[in-house]
């Protein structure tokens, strides 16, 4: 996944903050990649993500950050 700058974030939100956060909820997405660790560390490398869930991310969210595990998780 390549992280871009959030051209939507408030000026005051870093790209790497808002890389950090889930854009459904917008709390904490524990994202190691965003964390600046290896990619085989993250959680989502070992979940499986509720299609649902990248569903409902809007078109200008996706491939800037991603979900959270409590997000992710099917309805």
């Amino acid at each position: 996944m390549t992280l871009l700058p959030d051209d939507t974030a408030p000026p005051n939100v870093t790209a790497a903050a808002a890389a950090a956060t889930c854009p459904l909820c917008k709390r904490p997405n524990q994202c190691a990649i965003a964390a600046g660790r290896p990619p085989q560390s993250c959680w989502c490398m070992a979940a499986t993500i509720a299609p649902e869930a990248l569903a409902a991310l809007p078109a200008a969210e996706r491939g800037k950050a991603c979900i959270c595990a409590a997000c992710g998780q099917p309805i």
